[in-house]
Formats: C-alpha cells, structure tokens, sequence
C-alpha cells in the first residue's frame, strides 16, 4: 500500500529482457530504505526489489504487468516517481493507492497558470465511472485530485512542489500515463453489485 507522495525521481540505468518479462535497474537516493523482497511503486506500479547493490536497485515487470502500464515504453536513462510502501506509523498525506494500475492515459493538453499547471488527461471510457470531480486519483503514482471531469478526459491542477518533484514535468503532449483510481469507488461498485444480486435472490425466492 502507498500514499500517491512521490519520494524521489529515479533513473532506469539497464533493462533486460527475459522470459518473464522485463528486469528494470534503477537508482535512487533511497537505496538507504530499500531492502529485498521491499515493494516500490515505479510509476505508480508496485514492483518488488529483487537485488539491491550500493549504486542501484533492481525489480521484475512480468509480462501482464507491461500490458497493463506503460512501463515497456521506458529505456535507459528514463526517469521514474518512486514511493516506498506505506508504514503503519506513517502519515497518510494523500489517499491509498494499491500500485494496481487501471489503465493506461494520455496527456491531452497542458497549460501553465501563474505558478500552477493544469492538465488534461484522456483515459479509457471505462474508468470513468470511478472518476468524479474533487476525487482522488493517482496518475503515474501521483496523488491527485481530479478538478473537473469532461466526457472523455479530466482535467487536474497541479502545485509547482509536485509538478518540480515528480516526472510529470517532464512530460509534453501526447505521452501516457499510467492510472490508478480511487479503490474506495471500485469497493463500492462491487459492494453495489452483491447488494443487488441478493435483492434479485431474494425477490426469486419469495
């Protein structure tokens, strides 16, 4: 479990192709905190550490995991959010994100205003329905909130501290994301289902 609160930019030093997918090297300066068998969130998916040297960190993406992310379109020297998972006496800064992401999106137009950026993002329809707006939201392992929801995109602000401390500023027009929505809506739509699927039980029964 994470807090959407990036903790450092890392940089893909070496992939490697295998059969069961990709391995990833990546340093950080919190190499310190990261043990193996340690989940990090790299873009908003959680991996686990399997090596740990002083200079960098390594982790598997199988291949489910590079259809359901952007993370096969990475190369060396591309940089990555990083988060290390939550601990239990730690603050909860900004929402429970899993590391499970839900799709895939676009940046559809970004804007500059004052010192804040506002961002428009295209995601797949079907992930509308967990998007509302002033709900949370994590877009490449960020947490943020959605400012305003259009038929097929949303639009977010973004703070100069998030958009200076994460990849988000490194990012134009056109290039994806990765999205992970609001766990709390997605409990509720199956706690919806199973409270109606027993209403049609009962209503057979009676």
């Amino acid at each position: 479990m994470f807090t959407g609160l990036i903790k450092d930019i890392g940089t893909v030093e070496k992939i490697t192709h295998n059969k069961e997918g990709v391995e990833f090297e990546i340093s950080t300066s919190l190499l310190h905190d990261i043990e193996i068998d340690d989940s990090v969130a790299t873009n908003g998916v959680c991996l686990t550490a399997t090596k740990v040297s002083a200079q960098s960190f390594s982790t598997q993406a199988v291949k489910v995991t590079l259809e359901k992310s952007n993370l096969g379109q990475l190369k060396k020297g591309s940089k990555v959010n990083l988060e290390l998972a939550l601990r239990p006496n730690d603050r909860l800064g900004g929402h429970f994100v899993q590391g499970h992401v839900n799709g895939v999106g676009t940046i559809k137009n970004k804007k500059q205003y004052g010192d804040n950026w506002e961002i428009e993002f295209k995601a797949p329809s079907s992930l509308f329905k967990y998007i509302i707006n002033e709900g949370s939201i994590a877009i490449d392992g960020i947490s943020l909130t959605v400012a305003k929801v259009y038929e097929s995109s949303f639009l977010i602000t973004i703070i100069p501290h998030t958009y200076e401390n994460t990849i988000i500023h490194t990012k134009s027009i056109g290039e994806s994301v990765n999205i992970e929505v609001d766990m709390m809506a997605k409990y509720l739509e199956n706690f919806v289902k199973f409270e109606n699927k027993e209403d049609r039980l009962k209503k057979l029964m009676e």
